[in-house]
């Protein structure tokens, strides 16, 4: 008889196991199957990686380069890449709320893909860590093809990628451990009314990891918010010291408003708009930080000689004070993008003309620090009596942050698109068959003359009034022509005229007021501008694109 052992079972043989019966039962043991993260977990895991990513390249793009932190380059990314009308329906419908709008998007989104990169890594972390890879090399691009790039805008995105697959693969082991499942005893199938063996990530484990991430996610984003306080504190008290400086200089002031030219009374806006109201349209979703100390402007192409100004420099030259009134293209008829405001600053004629224009440079392409473009034509601004300024400040005060501190372009006439470059950091002379500004470049026309508009600012759309006599009032503006006449009329009737404020200047809004007896019903209120040269505002609607928007403005009032 042979005396070898038997060879063990294979695991799909039959075990028996003896019941308190005594009787004997075949069972199975199943194979055991790969742990598997629960999905709210995988999912927590996904979304906090990658917030922990945002953070780090947030912290880093603080210490280093600002505008390179990974949502604001992808946002900007998509800024520069969305078709014009895509931006003409964020600039209508969100107003100066479109940077908001697209940055609550982009971290939704982000919130979405991290989510479903952890619900596709509970058996291996290899699908999240592939997502970060992915959104990592994405804000690189973003920055890479940024007007600006430098290379140190590649560190952020690089920090975010690195700190976002070690968060992934840390958190994704730590939460593997703990849901692989706890070995049965050999002792056959559970009593009824037994606890099965656990088989998923206990809560304190879950809590534990994730918090321990959050720690470190909350570490990274207080970091670099002290970090980009301290950028802040550093121009808000250049800013401070500009102010200062600008009240000691000698600046040669704008005539004082005139009376009556101020009809805020009969429900017009304040004729000079306060920098906290002034309208804000700009490519930039983080507002650079740049000190005066560390300004300077390069004059250089078609020139006789090429100049670098210091803002010492600057503050050096003639200072003048003008109220002026600016206008964005994408202004709609009857629309709010407009406003005024006192600037003070250096005459941008003279610098040039210090500088020897060549013949031929018909483009003034100017540059602004984080490499956005506008094509100024150089005759406009070597209008002598146009007024163009390199300004500093801005209803006395200097020039706020988010309206370009340390020194911005102002030419009077010409929609912002193709003159008012906030930061300026350059300025070109060149041709336009040579060079394309930035909105050019997506369909915008090429010289931008504001057009002779006007709006009706009371009573408001839909607003309900009582019977009898109305009062409207309003805001025109002719600029670098002036306007000559506001009508206003009921339900298509004849036109009445209007009493005009005094005038400030031609390139500064005018403002209006006029009274229609109105009875009970439905009303719609429409008003037209004529300027000093005889041409009224059409009354064909146009819209902003490629050029300004033209067409009477109209209100709907309900009177009873």
């Amino acid at each position: 008889m042979s005396t070898e052992s038997p060879p063990p079972p294979r695991s799909d043989e039959p075990k028996v196991a003896f019941a308190r019966s005594g009787v004997a039962k075949a069972t199975f043991a199943p194979p055991a199957e790969p742990a598997r993260i629960p999905r709210p977990t995988a999912a927590l895991i996904g979304v906090v990686s990658v917030a922990a990513a945002v953070g780090v390249g947030h912290l880093a793009a603080a210490l280093v380069a600002p505008a390179a932190s990974p949502p604001l380059a992808v946002g900007a990314a998509v800024v520069r890449l969305a078709p014009l009308p895509l931006v003409e329906f964020a600039t209508s419908t969100f107003g100066t709320a479109d940077k908001t709008v697209l940055l609550a998007g982009v971290a939704v989104a982000l919130v979405a893909v991290a989510a479903l990169a952890g619900l596709a890594s509970r058996r291996r972390s290899d699908p999240a860590v592939v997502v970060v890879l992915a959104l990592g090399i994405l804000a690189g691009a973003a920055s890479f093809t940024a007007p600006a790039f430098a290379q140190l805008d590649l560190l952020p995105p690089l920090a975010a990628t690195i700190a976002g697959a070690a968060a992934v693969q840390g958190l994704h082991r730590r939460a593997l451990r703990a849901a692989a499942p706890v070995p049965a005893e050999d002792a056959g199938p559970p009593e009824p009314g037994a606890t099965p063996p656990a088989t998923t990530l206990p809560r304190r484990r879950v809590l534990g990891g994730s918090a321990a991430a959050l720690g470190i996610v909350g570490a990274a984003a207080l970091t670099a918010g002290a970090a980009g306080q301290l950028l802040g504190r550093g121009v808000t008290d250049s800013r401070a010291e500009v102010t200062r400086r600008l009240a000691a200089a000698r600046v040669a002031p704008a005539p004082p408003l005139p009376p009556g030219a101020d009809l805020a009374a009969f429900g017009a806006p304040p004729l000079v708009t306060s920098n906290a109201d002034f309208y804000r349209i700009d490519t930039a979703l983080r507002v650079p930080a740049l000190e005066a100390a560390d300004w300077t402007l390069r004059v250089h192409g078609m020139v006789d000689r090429e100049l670098t100004v210091s803002f010492a420099d600057l503050l050096a030259r003639p200072l003048v004070e003008r109220t002026l009134t600016m206008a964005c293209v994408s202004n709609e008829v009857g629309g709010q993008l407009i406003s005024t405001a006192r600037f003070v600053g250096v005459d941008l004629r003279d610098l040039l003309l210090e500088a020897g224009v060549a013949d031929g440079a018909d483009q003034l392409l100017s540059t602004s620090v984080d490499g956005w473009t506008a094509g100024t034509p150089t005759a406009v601004v070597l209008e002598p009596d146009r007024g163009a300024l390199l300004a500093v400040g801005m209803n006395g005060e200097a020039l706020p942050r988010e309206h370009g501190f340390p020194v911005r372009m102002v030419v009077p006439g010409l929609y912002g698109y193709v003159s008012a470059t906030k930061w300026l950091a350059d300025l070109e002379l060149t041709t336009f068959a040579a060079r394309d500004a930035y909105w050019l470049q997506r369909g915008w026309g090429q010289r931008g003359p504001v057009k002779t508009q006007s709006r009706i600012d009371a009573p408001r759309r839909f607003a309900e009034l009582r019977a009898g006599r109305v009062t409207l009032a309003g805001t025109a503006w002719a600029q670098h022509v002036g306007v000559d006449r506001v009508q206003v009329r009921a339900d298509g009737g004849p036109w009445q005229d209007a009493q005009l404020g005094t005038e400030v200047n031609r390139d500064t809004w005018r403002m209006w007021h006029a009274e229609l007896d109105l009875g009970p019903g439905r009303h719609e209120l429409t008003c037209r501008a004529t300027d000093r040269s005889g041409a009224t505002q059409p009354e064909e609607r146009a819209p902003v694109v490629p050029d300004g928007a033209t067409g009477w403005h109209t209100v709907v009032v309900t009177v009873s």
